[in-house]
């Protein structure tokens, strides 16, 4: 006698369904058990006696071209949970696990014997077993786990369950959205890791070349040269190729300028300039390919929180970058920097080129089931052919995310750019100190995006609507810097200033929930083309916020320059406050 598998649905507990499953073995032992399985609610159950559209599913194991047999059912009909056919066109899904043993009944922990005649009425199907008697699974462990997946209207459920192996290692049932999350994550940890060795070494380098404030400042500057280039650029080319091609050429580009960056400054300031910029091109792209390749892999109820953990990403890369560089500088010399931070970006790519696909639809090994979680009933769409220009600069939404994004990032360049220079000769820190004091606003800005995007998703999920939520996050991440960097200026201790400078990024991080989930909210279709816009802006920021603040630094004060950013912030609230939608504007 074969082995057979009998599915029977018992009943339902909550929301959940309880299900029987009768193992029959080759020497006719019967393993019975109930699991229970959290379907999705498409499909209507309820107690009918006699209702015709109960299914038992049955597998045999014995020759391939043997039919598969259907069991007489263990318990009453009337007694039996049902599923009940609400409408032909609805699909029934279900994802169940069940725990099978195939130790001995009696002496595996079974308990609470009952005759089996007093579930079925009767011993009509006597015959079907070679014991009369069974008991009910208590045991809070079994020997193996299967799973089961059925699909389809009660009409056509298939007649058989499947019994796979054992299950996947749980680092291959790791939702692939989220490894997708987690590699963006550590692609921007090297972005920023790249990007401000530069602040702690330019002050041993200035010392060795000789450079005045206002060279430093060109320095400084230079890197969004070619950061401005591939904004709109790397959005053109990732909403076109997709995100995994342009993020992994944009890691490669700037990994490289950055191993180059100590020859270049050997061979002069006009090299180290070109560098800089190459380096900028590079991590041009980043942000577009990453917010176009989210667009497409994380629903709606999970983008605050996903994006909030990608950005902070960046910001961990700063308090990396910040408190090791000035370890490498006195232990091996500030060349150390550069070749120490941008050989990572290598081992980074090899990921990624492994485990990296632009859109769940090219993914071989996602799940069916997470992959309508995330299209959420939506159809794929071809990718952007032509970019509908005219449609999106007449959008005042669009006006609102560009103009914000230029308020925001002029304050958060100065701070990234200019920080450890401000604790240097302001507060008289050394360099060491410097680099250490400057890790905590970034790593205060870690912990804070992601409270913001779960506080984010959480209002969403309880029926705030988007516009309100981005509205608010974006406030505090404009109004909360203003506050702190205003006590700034009237501080007189070293504390009391890395307190308001940690504070000021850490209400600034909330702008992640914010202007920074919004390109995806009005159109994830061009989320890339958006980003570069607003980006584009966000950069010029960067380029006129840095070689300006050198030049307020050598005729007025650092007062001067945060007055300057508080300014930018109001400007910046007011205009998305007006302006901002978080409702789909573009198809």
């Amino acid at each position: 006698m074969p082995w057979q598998v009998t599915v029977i649905l018992h009943g339902r507990l909550n929301s959940n369904l309880i299900l029987m499953v009768v193992v029959t073995g080759v020497t006719g032992k019967q393993h019975e058990l109930k699991y229970s399985t959290s379907p999705h609610c498409r499909w209507v159950c309820s107690l009918v006696p006699g209702d015709r559209n109960g299914r038992q599913i049955t597998r045999s194991t014995a020759d391939a071209a043997q039919q598969p047999s259907v069991q007489q059912p263990l318990m009453s009909s009337s007694a039996m949970m049902r599923f009940c056919n609400a409408s032909l066109k609805r699909r029934l899904l279900s994802k169940v696990e069940c725990f099978l043993s195939s130790s001995d009944l009696v002496t595996s922990g079974w308990q609470k014997p009952r005759r089996r005649e007093s579930l079925t009425g009767g011993s009509d199907n006597a015959s079907c077993v070679a014991r009369p008697e069974y008991r009910v699974p208590t045991r809070k462990r079994a020997d193996c786990k299967a799973k089961f997946e059925m699909t389809g209207s009660p009409s056509d459920v298939p007649a058989e369950a499947v019994l796979p192996g054992e299950d996947a290692a749980w680092w291959q049932q790791f939702p692939k959205r989220w490894t997708i999350v987690v590699l963006c994550f550590f692609s921007f940890l090297l972005c920023n890791m790249d990007r401000v060795n530069m602040s702690i070494a330019i002050l041993p380098m200035s010392a060795e070349y000789g450079w005045s404030p206002a060279t430093v400042g060109l320095i400084q500057s230079s890197f969004f040269w070619g950061y401005l280039l591939t904004q709109i650029l790397g959005g053109i080319w990732a909403d076109r190729f997709g995100g995994k091609v342009v993020l992994g050429f944009g890691v490669v580009w700037w990994s490289i300028a950055t191993m180059l960056t100590p020859v270049a400054a050997k061979l002069g300031l006009p090299f180290l300039l070109v560098v800089r910029a190459f380096m900028g091109i590079g991590e041009g792209v980043a942000m577009p390919a990453m917010n176009n390749i989210l667009s497409k892999w994380i629903p709606v109820s999970e983008r605050s929180r996903s994006l909030s953990l990608v950005y902070s990403g960046m910001y961990l890369g700063s308090v990396t970058g910040l408190a090791f560089s000035p370890f490498l500088i006195s232990k091996f010399g500030w060349p150390s920097v550069f070749y120490a931070f941008g050989s990572l970006g290598s081992i980074w790519f090899a990921l990624w080129q492994r485990k990296a696909r632009s859109s769940p639809s090219e993914d071989p090994d996602i799940s069916e089931d997470e992959k309508r979680h995330i299209l959420g009933g939506n159809t794929v769409k071809e990718p952007v052919s032509s970019i509908p220009w005219r449609l999106i600069l007449s959008k005042p939404p669009v006006w609102a995310l560009i103009i914000s994004h230029f308020c925001h990032n002029w304050g958060t360049f100065i701070l990234l750019t200019w920080m450890p220079t401000y604790y240097n000769q302001v507060l008289k820190f050394n360099l060491t100190e410097s680099g250490l004091l400057c890790v905590l606003p970034w790593l205060t800005m870690a912990v804070f995006a992601n409270i913001g995007g779960w506080i984010a998703d959480t209002l969403v999920a309880k029926g705030v609507s988007i516009t309100n939520v981005r509205k608010i996050m974006q406030s505090i991440g404009f109004l909360g810097p203003a506050f702190f960097l205003t006590l700034l200026s009237k501080v007189r201790t070293p504390a009391m200033a890395v307190l308001c400078m940690a504070c000021s990024q850490g209400s600034d991080a909330f702008s992640q929930s914010g202007l920074y989930s919004n390109h995806q909210d009005i159109g994830p279709r061009y989320a890339g083309v958006l980003l570069g816009l607003s980006n584009t802006a966000g950069v010029l920021a960067g380029v006129f916020g840095t070689a300006a603040t050198g030049y307020i630094l050598q005729k007025g004060s650092w007062d001067n320059v945060f007055q300057v950013a508080v300014i930018l912030y109001i400007v910046g609230t007011v205009v998305w406050n007006v302006f901002s939608t978080g409702e789909r504007i573009l198809e």
